[in-house]
């Protein structure tokens, strides 16, 4: 995969290029960012070009055999020197002796990163048919990563490894796997690509080079919609600034059955029954978004309902400029944006929030959205 195909992140592509050009590749390194920026297409990017890809006629390999090769099994993601770590679950009927490790999944994974490098946790979750379940990266990935990568180069170079989401890793897996990175092999990088660097351990922290990989500009986005996607200039504008940067939600939007609109029927049901005070109707509303979704699904419709409020908020102040829906979430918000004000934004914003962490600890859903239907019937009043 080349840098070119990374949308937009010009900046990050270039620092990573200058980090190989002086020579201060570090052995660890973190890409941070929000969600939908291109941290895991950045990552697999410059695996590649570690490993002997192009970029442009430049190649850190000098042998034009050495590069196909090299480039032939980059297309399939079966280079020898690169590693995937990635959360995995344990399937029902699993030997509870067994210790779960990324190589259970290959399969799955394979067939998730050549359909794009672009994806969110809950499209990895589907693939591993993980219903409610949690995924984790646990112990037995960092002994076998460990062995991995004390084994020597097949190709005398670079061995890489990329550890997606490695907030996920359970307490021992972390412990194991900051002794490996005292120590790295000889010519190996390690690139984290994470969502939530403060949930790991700030003694791996200490021991990575951070990245911090900001929201795709919206120019980018629109370029590649249009380029890439075949829309029209004003289309593509529309949802370029409705993604806010984040490419997956830009695709989102192209797709007639999207999951924001499931998210939008029902911020705009719990808004309805909350000001009718439909008690009876909220308590179904909380069994249908406890039961029908599952919890990386939840948190992301919590995430949407945060915008949704901040929308309406700054749809009150008629700046058109500052407000980045859908017409089908603006026609709703014609009407309803005056019900979010200066008296209770703040609190239903910290509500949902509050409701988002909650159901990250595997909080009980029914109780969780419940009690967010209960304080909304006196928040969503008050002016």
């Amino acid at each position: 995969m080349k840098f070119s195909n990374v949308i937009g992140q010009e900046e990050a592509i270039g620092r990573l290029r200058q980090l190989v050009e002086e020579q201060r590749v570090p052995s660890t390194m973190m890409l941070c960012g929000p969600l939908g920026s291109g941290k895991m297409a950045l990552a697999m990017a410059f695996a590649s070009y570690l490993l002997g890809e192009r970029d442009g006629d430049n190649s850190l390999l000098s042998d034009q055999m050495s590069i196909r090769n090299a480039e032939a099994m980059l297309k399939n993601w079966e280079h020898p020197d690169l590693h995937f770590t990635y959360p995995v679950i344990k399937p029902a009927g699993m030997s509870a002796d067994h210790k779960m490790i990324s190589d259970d999944f290959t399969r799955e994974w394979h067939e998730m990163i050549s359909e794009g490098p672009y994806f969110y946790i809950d499209n990895w979750l589907t693939k591993m048919d993980a219903a409610n379940q949690q995924a984790i990266i646990g112990a037995g990935e960092s002994d076998e990563l460990t062995r991995k990568m004390s084994l020597k180069s097949s190709q005398g170079g670079y061995k890489v490894s990329i550890i997606w989401l490695p907030e996920r890793m359970n307490a021992e897996c972390a412990n194991k796997l900051l002794k490996l990175l005292e120590e790295p092999p000889h010519k190996t990088v390690f690139i984290m690509v994470c969502e939530e660097p403060e949930l790991l351990l700030d003694t791996i922290k200490s021991r990575t080079q951070r990245i911090d990989i900001k929201k795709i500009d919206d120019d980018a986005i629109e370029k590649a919609l249009t380029e890439r996607r075949g829309l029209d200039q004003d289309i593509a504008h529309r949802i370029a600034r409705i993604a806010n940067g984040n490419w997956m939600r830009a695709l989102e939007n192209l797709d007639a059955g999207n999951e924001n609109r499931q998210f939008l029927d029902m911020f705009i049901m719990l808004m309805r029954l909350s000001y009718q005070r439909d008690i009876k109707e909220l308590k179904k509303w909380s069994e249908i978004a406890s039961s029908n979704y599952g919890r990386e699904k939840q948190r992301r419709m919590l995430n949407y309902f945060s915008r949704m409020v901040r929308e309406n908020f700054m749809y009150n102040f008629k700046q058109t400029e500052l407000c980045y829906m859908t017409q089908e979430e603006e026609n709703f918000s014609s009407n309803f944006a005056r019900f979010i004000n200066e008296a209770n934004v703040i609190e239903i914003s910290e509500l949902l929030q509050k409701a988002r962490k909650d159901i990250g600890q595997n909080a009980n859903g029914k109780i969780v959205f419940f009690d967010l239907a209960l304080q909304m019937i006196v928040l969503i009043i008050r002016k």
